[in-house]
């Protein structure tokens, strides 16, 4: 069992930024960030490979937010800069991930923080 920890959402007016943290309790798996919006499904924002060295991210954040890891304090970062009022949600980290289908699928999530961009 994987135990993640987020911290650093807020409020945030537009074209500000953000640096969310989520601690592991256990080193070396993937992790990724998703975000879940009111009334809207979970969506995935970026995710990391095990030891850093691949990256990817959504189309809708793509050169906004940044995705890093530290791999010594097992902690996964996401950098948000220039935010939108659209990228008001609930983020969340998770971790281990499995390809199943068409799509990974991870094994273990935080409990989510809270990010709202004011217009």
């Amino acid at each position: 069992q994987v135990q993640l920890v987020e911290s650093g959402g807020g409020l945030v007016q537009a074209g500000g930024s953000l640096r969310l943290s989520c601690a592991a309790s256990d080193r070396g798996y993937a992790m990724g960030w998703f975000r879940q919006a009111p009334g809207k499904e979970r969506e995935f924002v970026a995710d990391i490979t095990g030891n850093g060295g691949s990256t990817n991210y959504s189309d809708s954040v793509k050169g906004r937010f940044t995705i890093s890891r530290d791999n010594v304090k097992t902690t996964a970062y996401l950098q948000m800069n220039s935010l939108k009022p659209e990228d008001t949600a609930v983020y969340y980290c998770a971790a281990r991930r499995r390809w199943v289908g068409l799509r990974y699928e991870y094994d273990f999530w935080g409990q989510g923080t809270q990010v709202t961009v004011s217009p």
